[in-house]
């Protein structure tokens, strides 16, 4: 356990550290060095944890500090904690990054470390109003963190705005190449309204056309593409690859503890064992080809814009929310960015998401800054 002279020693440095002590909440499947890690699973150790995970590791040294824990779905699937909603607490705020997107828009910190299989930071960030960033798949050390599916699973966070989504970037991510400019005019948008077995309902679309004309009016070119069938074997993709993984990364667990585990997760890794290797091994090979695919599937735009979500959150906490719009995405380890935009007809927040190539990360972040304040600025208001 950490003392306080250690804590204040962490202040005292950060004071010329990047960060400055900005505080930041951590989902409680990734490592904090003094604090248990319990995975939103009730039979989990009390113990706490010697070291951080490398990612946090990182932010420390950078000066931020890590406040405390933000509640996670049971193993980082389905089954819900008890964090609710700050919009309105009839409501779900998501699965399974919902601590962390909750703590960003109840406004207890300024950002938070999440985690994304299918859809768990982008959907949470949706729901509950605030940015969400998913890197691209490996630039982020998984070091520290409770892996359910090797070739899926990747460290992101919510932020209140894209300049914190940002900072935290500037310290975890690798450097590479960025855009050089944040210009919209000329740049190419790729637009698609597809889900997997869902389609967004009408005020989804309605913020998704408002953004498209923003784009436009500051010079961007924007184009429907249809990839229907691609994001289908995508999701199909999903399936398979993170049921077949998470049912062995979960089996000890299951044998230690399987009777205080939900039905639902039992359920899911009884499944994960039934899928054929020949299944697995030939959905990984679809991500390997397609992960490459930018230019085939983007029709070689900048960014590709689309749903978040389906809707706003739903009504009720035991249906967390379907990642339709967000595991295809996931499978191909683009880096994905959610923007709110604006309330829905019950004052919830809806917004549209953004994806770029593959380890594209920075140029993402930094259209998507010039996107924000576009969006921000006064009058600018759904047509």
């Amino acid at each position: 356990m950490r003392t306080a002279e250690e804590l204040d020693a962490d202040v005292v440095t950060s004071a010329s550290a990047p960060l400055r002590a900005m505080p930041f909440g951590v989902k409680d499947v990734i490592n904090v060095g003094g604090l248990p890690t319990k995975f939103g699973v009730a039979a989990s150790s009390d113990q706490p944890v010697r070291f951080d995970s490398a990612c946090v590791e990182q932010l420390r040294s950078a000066g931020a500090i890590p406040v405390g824990k933000t509640v996670t779905a049971e193993y980082a699937f389905r089954n819900p904690g008890p964090t609710r909603n700050p919009w309105n607490i009839a409501h779900t705020p998501g699965g399974s990054s919902s601590g962390s997107a909750a703590a960003v828009a109840a406004g207890m910190v300024p950002a938070a470390l999440s985690t994304q299989t299918g859809g768990s930071i982008i959907r949470p960030a949706a729901y509950c109003g605030v940015v969400g960033f998913k890197p691209s798949f490996g630039l982020v050390s998984r070091d520290g963190l409770k892996l359910t599916s090797e070739s899926l699973d990747v460290i992101g966070w919510h932020a209140a705005s894209v300049d914190y989504a940002k900072v935290l970037a500037d310290v975890l991510l690798p450097k590479m190449p960025a855009m050089t400019t944040r210009e919209l005019r000329g740049i190419q948008v790729a637009i698609t309204l597809h889900g997997s077995a869902e389609r967004p309902d009408p005020e989804v679309v309605s913020t998704l056309r408002h953004v498209q004309k923003t784009l436009e009016r500051r010079g961007a070119h924007c184009v429907e593409i249809s990839i229907d069938k691609e994001l289908d074997l995508l999701a199909r993709a999903h399936t398979a690859i993170m049921k077949y993984e998470f049912a062995r990364n979960l089996a000890p667990a299951i044998r230690q503890c399987g009777h205080l585990l939900s039905a639902s997760l039992l359920n899911n890794v009884e499944e994960g064992f039934a899928v054929p290797d020949s299944l697995y091994f030939e959905m990984c090979a679809v991500q390997r080809e397609l992960r490459t695919s930018w230019h085939d599937l983007s029709n070689g735009a900048d960014l590709i814009l689309t749903p978040s979500a389906s809707g706003a959150a739903p009504l009720g906490q035991v249906h967390t929310g379907a990642p339709a719009f967000n595991k295809m995405w996931s499978v191909l380890g683009w880096p994905c960015l959610h923007i709110p935009v604006g309330v829905n007809s019950n004052n919830l927040p809806i917004g549209v998401q953004l994806i770029a190539d593959w380890h594209h990360d920075f140029s993402l972040l930094e259209l998507a800054t010039t996107i924000e304040e576009q969006l921000n600025q006064k009058g600018d208001t759904n047509d």
